[in-house]
């Protein structure tokens, strides 16, 4: 029971940060009738937000320009933070079987979450690119 409650929570709190942010996400969940949909809202939600920080980390590399000990530290930051990321989503659902253990909602929760993760990278790579 308790891990249905850190999936509710989990839920719950990356909703609440992405409703705030995406027109398009709400729209897409307003005509999402089935858990299906309601995943592929949360993965094209996921997909726009991973965009933006790609083209963010691409600024930051252009503006990073010719310093090659710059260009590289982004670089181990950026393949740090993917580690984390991978390792904090793996934490949040330890269960080998995910599906059987979370059920159909489980890639929606990981979609909202890898969001919420990426949307709170983003603010710290804007903070970086101010750096330069």
């Amino acid at each position: 029971m308790s891990r249905i409650a850190v999936a509710l929570f989990v839920v719950l709190t990356a909703l609440s940060s992405v409703a705030q942010n995406s027109p398009q996400y709400l729209a897409c969940m307003d005509k999402a009738k089935t858990q299906m949909e309601m995943n592929q809202c949360a993965g094209q939600e996921s997909a726009r937000v991973d965009a933006r920080l790609n083209h963010l980390y691409s600024q930051l590399l252009a503006k990073a320009g010719s310093d090659t000990n710059a260009v590289a530290k982004i670089k181990a930051a950026e393949r740090a933070w993917i580690a984390y990321r991978d390792a904090y989503i793996e934490a949040m659902y330890p269960t080998p079987d995910k599906q059987a253990e979370y059920g159909s909602i489980y890639p929606m929760d990981v979609a909202l979450l890898t969001t919420k993760l990426t949307q709170q990278h983003i603010a710290d790579l804007q903070g970086l690119l101010k750096q330069y």
